[in-house]
């Protein structure tokens, strides 16, 4: 028995130990030339002598934004094989606990943060909240340009639709003549402007969603993330088809205003 045990230690100590497997991020494979089954080194320090691992799979980096502006390479080992790099013992920097209900949330929080001193713990909600400041920020700034660009094209949109009527004043003067009523021409006005704003803005969602694919496919690119920059929403084309009416409708009554209540032969220069 006792040689048999030794025969199969033996055995054991010559065959060759298999290398570890780690998961390496697409941005390193792509960069370094990577693909799964090469076989690298890695170490805690660049003059240290490292392991040797297999990559046993790439992957993805989810449409987060809080990891846009992270650039550097992440690699994904066992815990084990972690400690055993770092030398770090049994600690750890963050953690993240999977709880049932909320409720359960509260109670893992308020036992958390009353285990120890330097304990704390937050929400992923909270967490999320945090590191996206920036695109909040840019997300306000968004808006007021949005704000801005609407009044301003509103009033161009009043000043086209002023210069349009009045070259028509003799059209107008004579369809006054004719007997119509000055409801029936600012009604005659007000549909064409109607028309005229939703042709523009049926041209506008044609251009943003041109211009949102260019700037997703340039970003995605820059930054090599599924992360939509730019997004066309069913909600904000209904918003800008009806705002676009409802500018439309605005300015061509307050242009077709200042023809019907002005006398036809006043129109014609008599």
């Amino acid at each position: 028995m006792l040689g048999a045990a030794l025969l199969a230690l033996q055995l054991a100590a010559q065959q060759p130990v298999q290398p570890r497997t780690i998961a390496i991020d697409q941005r390193l494979a792509d960069d370094a030339g990577l693909a799964v089954g090469d076989r690298v080194v890695i170490a805690a320090e660049p003059d240290e002598p490292g392991d040797t691992v297999i990559i046993g799979a790439i992957t993805r980096r989810a449409a987060d934004p809080s990891e846009i502006a992270r650039a550097e390479p992440r690699i994904r080992v066992h815990l084990g094989h972690l400690q055993q790099l770092l030398g770090y013992g049994d600690r750890v920097d963050r953690f993240a606990v999977l709880t049932p209900s909320e409720s359960a949330t509260d109670t893992a929080i308020e036992r958390i943060n009353d285990a120890a001193f330097g304990f704390r713990a937050h929400r992923s909600s909270e967490i999320a909240i945090e590191t996206s400041q920036t695109f909040r920020v840019v997300t306000r700034f968004h808006r007021a340009i949005g704000v801005i660009t609407i009044v301003a094209s509103a009033i161009f949109l009043l000043c086209i639709l002023l210069l349009k009527v009045e070259e028509r004043r003799r059209d107008v003067a004579a369809l006054r003549l004719m007997g119509l009523s000055r409801r029936t021409v600012l009604r005659m006005v007000v549909a064409e402007a109607s028309v005229v704003a939703l042709a523009g803005s049926g041209l506008g969602v044609l251009i943003g969603f041109g211009v949102s694919a260019a700037v997703n496919a340039y970003y995605q690119a820059v930054y090599r993330t599924p992360l939509q920059f730019s997004v066309v929403t069913p909600g904000i084309v209904t918003f800008a088809a009806l705002l676009s009416l409802a500018l439309g409708i605005v300015a061509g009554a307050l242009a077709a205003q200042r023809l019907v209540r002005t006398p036809p032969l006043t129109l014609l220069g008599r």
